[in-house]
């Protein structure tokens, strides 16, 4: 079927259920997509933004393309720009009542209408290299429209949701140069029929590749820094646990992924939650410097301990809470303040991200505002004192919320 430009009216054009840009279910309403789209948690649909760039008028320049199915008009592309038509002319709501600026919209548009395998290819060629896709979306559409084969980045998804659920891995660098086959493989992981087979349990699997998520989440891996060390990057405990297991048998894993979360740092603070056994209260996303790299290597020390803490001594603990006195110094230093000074300054701000649980520790370690000091001092001259694992983790909590203060990443 060639080409062909034809006016439809707005109300009988179909959104695309299989939007290479965020499918939905395939019986999905037109609202539904709306819904989706203005829900929009990981930016792809931008609405407000197409609105205002399109001015004051729709543009005849740039039109949707249309396939017929069983004499329904679906728009295989243009659908941001139908949705706006579609809630100017009252056959869909905002459903956030965010009073979108919509331009003028005529109620019939022309549209460039055509058969499926055309549209495919047109679709593929305006978004697959342009930026407008992700190195997922695009995968799934060449997969699922073009009918090539699934690349290894979309079966490791399919497998453990872990790059759809972390927006930062969904991108050509991790595709290319992180999360290729004889990386994966390197690092005790192979495919099979499209599942996912390990040398590691599945505890040990994720934390491998959680690991390998937050070093990219955190820009310790890029196009720039560390390009090709993957394994080297990795927590002492998890490159011991790569060389250890590889004479293991490759066995089915099954393991699943959720969302990398940060501190939210606003006016009205998020509260931050922790587990009993957690350094700092959780992951911290800080500015890159000194303080950063120097938290991310106690991290990494505390891993180390917690994964080898049955051949270690009993002493061990006591280096990571003199790592906690330097980690303070350095922190201090760049506020160009004496460490002590520095802690009881945002002491109480810090307190107030704690959690009911968090102060509650920290009560029964008693980490105050005028002990905090004394601690850190005492911990790095007193053996019997600086062992003591739990009153470490109370002071990593309070330190944790004041890094978050002074150094977290901006927003």
């Amino acid at each position: 079927m060639s080409q062909k430009i034809e006016y439809i009216n707005i109300k009988d054009l179909v959104l695309w259920t299989e939007n290479p840009r965020d499918p939905i279910n395939k019986d999905a309403v037109d609202q539904a997509i709306v819904n989706k789209a203005f829900q929009d948690p990981l930016g792809k649909w931008s609405l407000a933004k197409l609105a205002k760039e399109m001015g004051s008028y729709y543009d005849f320049s740039e039109i949707p393309t249309v396939v017929y199915h069983d004499k329904r008009p679906i728009v295989y592309d243009g659908n941001r720009r139908i949705i706006l038509g579609k809630i100017k002319h009252g056959l869909a709501i905002d459903p956030t009542k965010s009073k979108v600026k919509i331009p003028e919209f005529p109620e019939k548009i022309p549209c460039n209408v055509c058969s499926e395998s055309i549209a495919i290819k047109n679709i593929y060629r305006k978004h697959s290299d342009t930026g407008s896709w992700q190195s997922l979306e695009r995968d799934i559409f060449v997969h699922k429209f073009m009918n090539k084969k699934k690349s290894i980045f979309l079966i490791l998804d399919e497998n453990t949701g872990i790059i759809s659920l972390n927006p930062h891995l969904n991108q050509r660098f991790v595709k290319e140069e992180v999360f290729r086959e004889d990386i994966l493989k390197n690092m005790g992981f192979q495919f099979r029929d499209g599942k996912l087979y390990s040398k590691h349990s599945n505890k040990k699997a994720h934390a491998i590749l959680s690991d390998v998520s937050r070093k990219i989440a955190e820009k310790i891996i890029t196009t720039r820094k560390n390009r090709g060390k993957i394994v080297e990057k990795l927590m002492p405990s998890n490159q011991a646990s790569i060389d250890k297991n590889k004479k293991n048998k490759f066995h089915l894993s099954k393991i699943k992924f959720k969302k990398l979360t940060s501190i939210i740092k606003d006016k009205r603070r998020t509260k931050r939650t922790y587990k009993k056994t957690d350094l700092f209260g959780g992951h911290l996303y800080l500015n890159p410097g000194n303080t950063s790299n120097f938290y991310r290597d106690i991290v990494d020390l505390y891993e180390f301990y917690i994964t080898e803490k049955k051949r270690l001594s009993q002493m061990f603990p006591a280096i990571i809470r003199m790592s906690l006195r330097l980690l303070c110094e350095t922190a201090a230093k760049d506020k160009r303040m004496v460490t002590g000074k520095y802690l009881i300054k945002y002491f109480n701000d810090a307190k107030k991200a704690l959690n009911i649980d968090a102060k509650t520790t920290l009560a029964n370690q008693n980490v105050t505002k005028k002990s905090i000091v004394q601690l850190l001092q005492t911990g790095a001259h007193s053996y019997e004192s600086s062992t003591n694992l739990d009153q470490t983790i109370a002071i990593s909590l309070i330190i944790g919320a004041i890094l978050s203060i002074t150094h977290e990443k901006d927003k």
